[in-house]
């Protein structure tokens, strides 16, 4: 399981025209569930994003989480997070997990958010053309890897 987490001042994300979710300062969180990802995977993951200090302190500091500033969450899938570019120009997709293996462990992931952050959670739509517009707050942007557990 992959995901890009991106400090921001505000996301949203627009589905068919509409927006579907908005978010004030917080976290936009972009997920990609990998073929054979389990909810060991999940569960570590989104405990790390939860914990994650990269908000500012009185001195300027990046020593608070989300919890601490009272932040917003936005949980997107992104299967194009696992795109294989080792051959040729056009990327493979064959490593992201296929919908019936994916949903259920993006689901769980936004169970965990939620429960570990105690805030609500708004996502996007899985598998639906999304367009997805941000202020990326520093820029601060991170990205973790719940197999390489760095």
């Amino acid at each position: 399981m992959r995901a890009v987490v991106q400090r921001v001042s505000g996301a949203s994300v627009h589905i068919g025209g509409a927006e579907h979710a908005r978010i004030g300062r917080g976290l936009l969180v972009l997920l990609g569930v990998e073929v054979g990802d389990t909810p060991a995977d999940a569960e570590w993951l989104c405990g790390k994003v939860a914990r994650l200090r990269i908000f500012p302190d009185a001195d300027g500091v990046m020593n608070l989480d989300l919890v601490q500033v009272g932040g917003e969450l936005l949980l997107v899938s992104q299967f194009t997070l696992h795109a294989g570019t080792a051959k040729g120009n056009r990327p493979s997709y064959i490593r992201a997990a296929r919908p019936e293996e994916a949903v259920p462990l993006y689901l769980r992931a936004k169970q965990l958010l939620m429960e570990s952050t105690g805030r609500p959670v708004r996502t996007g739509e899985f598998g639906a053309d999304m367009q997805v517009e941000l202020v990326n707050d520093g820029p601060v942007t991170i990205l973790i890897d719940s197999r390489l557990r760095e």
